[in-house]
């Protein structure tokens, strides 16, 4: 699982296996370690409750906790739909924008990353195709 943050946003995104365990496991959790003490690890979690109404996020003790209605990550995971969007009140016109998204394969592959469990990516055929298409026009000439 992938987290980004930027200002007054957190944006998630999950490989195929994590939305796997999302629906079976409800929760999903990654840990930062900035050093050998217990006491300075950040976990970020995304969690499927059953009693939530509404996406919510919250900090505990040191773990970035987000809890999701049930029913709508099971609509989200079993779907095309790519993400989950909601802002949730940070204070006086503040808002905290949270985002759940499905982590495609990128089209232009990278080595230094393993991609193999990661969504495919919705556009991948249409380039493989205008690839291909290349590659035989190159082999015409």
């Amino acid at each position: 699982m992938k987290l980004r943050i930027r200002g007054n946003s957190l944006r998630f995104r999950l490989t195929q296996g994590e939305v796997s365990r999302l629906l079976t496991e409800r929760k999903v959790s990654e840990s930062v370690h900035f050093c050998s003490s217990t006491a300075d690890i950040l976990t970020y979690s995304l969690e499927a409750c059953e009693h939530a109404t509404q996406v919510s996020a919250c900090l505990i003790d040191g773990e970035i906790l987000v809890n999701l209605p049930t029913l709508l990550v099971e609509s989200w995971a079993n779907s095309n739909q790519v993400g989950i969007e909601h802002t949730q009140s940070a204070g006086e016109e503040r808002g905290l924008r949270i985002v759940i998204e499905k982590d495609f394969q990128c089209l232009q592959p990278r080595s230094e990353e393993d991609e193999s469990d990661n969504f495919p990516h919705p556009r991948q055929s249409a380039v493989r195709e205008s690839t291909e298409s290349i590659e035989t026009t190159r082999t015409d000439l």
